[in-house]
């Protein structure tokens, strides 16, 4: 191996570009074969699934974002003993960046399809490899490399593909048509006017005009509902923490599952900056970052992962469950996991039908701070939800105008949490207050909110608004079949034939299993069960407790 090139090397950043021991190199040298390279030499391509896992033994290879465009940028540069690629390479996404070789010299490359074979005989190894890929994937992101999607930000489609780029971690920059002065370029670079916008521009040149969110996620290498082909033992409905924790637990123990969600993994909590009371975190993590590890560790053990998968009915046909889907398409299956969550009730005051969809947010991550940075914002909501997100943005906005209707902080939110917004003077804390109106015709310029105490009134400076005013279960879609409490939520257990449905039961000579719905052979768990703990680490716990509860099912 030759001598690392220290002068012009990217620095190892938190992990992300560990260099490999000799002894690394030989056990990958058992999977793949070494090659002389030339320079100039493309190795990744953007836009094109990687041909192989890279580790470079001689020479130096640059990674480029934008490669062979007037936006060109070099994100990095490696020598002997570092490996190519970030996380698309192991869960079957094409590349977001271009690797080159800057100087000739030799690589050993090992097909993608036997690195589950070094998972399997050195999972030291492979673990290493699978942490730096999670650490570049995330530099990517905060470096907006990828996917350009080009765009006025008063564009409903525009906040639409930002969205679900952003909720399904896909690498991209947006540039705003109206303050980017790279937006021009771009777009006479590539022969769009400013009217045929919002696109996507993928590996340089490649557009999409307008795409809706299953193109995109076809492009970005997200797998569809049309690729299952086989029933599976276990359809999961939903893939927060509870339906990812079923994916992870059902798939590492040898049932096939399938997971759907109709946006991105994660669910509400991936719409969280920072969750800091879950177990084993103790510096906290992003929703999104879990989701994502998430993923990563339900597609090793085999699970199927499909985004976008609306499901819009639930039917029993001769024993399987059988999940009809928003496209027409059906899912049949032995056993049915629900795990839909809850959705964020929306604020019903005047001017929000008009401003709803350039300035109301329901989610607060970088991908919002970046929209509404550096303007002030308020915040609409006393639990943790939206504490969370007054304490992230006024990291990154003029002001934050926390708007609540309880008389006291810690009513309904943590203490800890509570005592950082006091203490935060770009955090304005307005208690028993409550939203009356949103003022601005085409983005918001204030917000009107009354004192619910003597009925002032008074306006706060903001341009957009987040609301975290609770919500309400996503179940509607099952149908009759499925019992539901008087709050819309599903009823599991002896709580699920408490509405005359006991003959079904009688029949069968047993009870429903404790996470079980009124439907045999079809399970909810998390925010849509009813009676459930709203917190994270519950519904980890229930979508693996439901795991245990199927195989008794599928055993008897």
């Amino acid at each position: 191996m030759g001598a690392p090139d220290r002068l012009t090397e990217t620095p190892d950043l938190g992990g992300a570009y560990p260099r490999l021991t000799d002894m690394q190199i030989a056990e990958l040298e058992r999977y793949g074969e070494r090659r002389r390279t030339e320079e100039g030499e493309v190795l990744i391509r953007e836009g094109e699934h990687p041909p192989a896992f890279y580790v470079i033994t001689d020479g130096l290879v640059t990674v480029l974002d934008g490669y062979g465009t007037s936006d060109e940028r070099q994100l990095g540069a490696h020598g002997p003993g570092r490996f190519l690629g970030e996380l698309a390479l192991v869960i079957g996404q094409p590349a977001f960046i271009t690797s080159v070789v800057r100087r000739a010299g030799e690589v050993l490359a090992v097909p993608v399809d036997r690195l589950h074979e070094v998972a399997v005989h050195d999972a030291k190894l492979a673990d290493l490899i699978t942490r730096a890929y999670l650490a570049r994937r995330e530099m990517l992101i905060e470096l907006g490399a990828g996917l350009r999607i080009i765009g006025s930000r008063y564009s409903p489609d525009t906040r639409r593909l930002r969205d679900f780029a952003a909720r399904n971690r896909l690498p991209h920059r947006w540039v705003d048509l109206e303050r980017d002065p790279a937006a021009s370029t771009l777009l006479r670079e590539l022969g769009i006017g400013p009217e045929d916008t919002p696109v996507v521009v993928w590996s340089g040149t490649r557009v999409l005009r307008n795409p809706g969110n299953e193109e995109l996620a076809r492009e970005a290498g997200l797998p569809a509902p049309g690729a299952i082909e086989t029933d599976a033992d276990l359809l999961v409905v939903g893939a927060g923490p509870a339906g990812l924790a079923a994916s992870v637990y059902g798939a590492s123990e040898g049932l096939r599952t399938v997971t759907l969600d109709s946006v991105a993994a994660g669910g509400q909590a991936a719409t969280s900056s920072r969750i800091e009371n879950y177990l084993g975190f103790p510096a906290g993590i992003s929703g999104a970052e879990l989701a994502e590890r998430a993923v990563v560790q339900a597609e090793k053990f085999g699970a199927v992962i499909t985004v976008p998968g609306e499901a819009v009915g639930l039917d029993e046909d001769e024993g399987y469950q059988v999940v009809r889907l928003a496209d027409g398409r059906t899912i049949r299956a032995r056993t049915v996991l629900i795990v839909t969550g809850a959705r964020y009730r929306r604020l019903d005051v005047p001017g929000i039908d008009r401003l709803e969809q350039s300035s109301v947010y329901y989610a607060a991550t970088d991908i919002e701070a970046q929209q509404c940075a550096p303007d002030p914002v308020a915040v609409v909501g006393g639990g943790n939800s939206a504490g969370q997100a007054a304490v992230f943005l006024a990291d990154h906005v003029a002001q934050v105008s926390l708007i609540v209707r309880e008389d006291e902080l810690t009513r309904n939110m943590s203490f800890y949490l509570a005592d950082r917004i006091e203490r935060n003077p770009k955090i304005e804390v307005l208690l028993h207050h409550e939203v009356a109106e949103l003022v601005g015709d085409r983005v918001l310029e204030a917000v009107t909110v009354s004192d619910r105490a003597t009925g002032d009134a008074r306006t706060v400076d903001a341009r957009s608004l987040f609301v975290f005013i609770g919500a309400q279960p996503h179940a509607g879609w099952v149908g009759d079949g499925v019992a539901l409490d008087e709050g819309g939520f599903v009823r599991t257990g002896p709580e699920a034939i408490s509405d005359g449905r006991a003959e079904t039961w009688r029949k069968l000579d047993r009870a429903p299993l404790l996470l079980e719905t009124s439907q045999p052979g079809v399970f909810a768990a998390g925010d849509v069960r009813s009676g459930s703990v709203k917190r994270v680490a519950s519904a980890v716990g229930e979508g693996a407790m439901a795991v245990r509860l199927v195989h008794e099912y599928l055993l008897a």
